[in-house]
């Protein structure tokens, strides 16, 4: 039940499975990298009961100073993480593993907005069904009108989540 190819974009309904993958692969890192993170968060549609989802995992790992980030690399490249690099997106280091994609993981420092900001709009969705069914039905489109054009699919997302993020206070 997981793993997205590259270049496609497709959703599957949500499953507690996706909650125990989660679970699993949070105590591997939390395993191997120690006093380093200070939390493992799972953010992402696949975080969200009852929302459909791309087939990737997305973690979020919070560290204490963002220079820590280097030091996890070796140790993520051991539980199969392929290390991205800074560049990809802002203020995080980026890692995915497999080959479909199965897993991502953004490493934040603690604090980061992008992390707050990602935490937050999960728990918005989890609390609140109206805006639920909305990006629901929102992907849903999407997905079928760019099930090759991952950008354009993430993009076209993009006015919704900030309509959210403003009902949230964040600009």
């Amino acid at each position: 039940m997981l793993g997205l190819p590259k270049g496609e974009v497709y959703l599957i309904p949500w499953t507690n499975e996706w909650v125990t993958e989660f679970r699993n692969e949070s105590e591997k890192i939390k395993s191997e990298l120690d006093e380093l993170v200070l939390a493992v968060h799972h953010i992402g549609s696949t975080a969200v009961k009852n929302l459909s989802a791309k087939p990737i995992i997305d973690i979020a790992i919070e560290l204490n100073e963002y220079q820590l980030g280097k030091q996890c690399v070796q140790g993520l490249k051991r539980l199969g993480y392929e290390y991205k690099g800074t560049d990809i997106l802002p203020d995080r280091y980026y890692f995915s593993k497999g080959e479909p994609r199965t897993h991502q993981i953004h490493m934040f420092q603690t604090g980061n907005h992008y992390l707050i900001k990602q935490l937050a709009f999960r728990d918005y969705l989890i609390k609140d069904n109206e805006a639920l069914n909305e990006y629901q039905t929102l992907k849903e489109t999407l997905s079928r009108k760019h099930q090759t054009d991952k950008i354009t699919y993430s993009h076209e997302k993009t006015e919704f989540i900030n309509i959210i993020m403003e009902k949230l206070g964040f600009n």
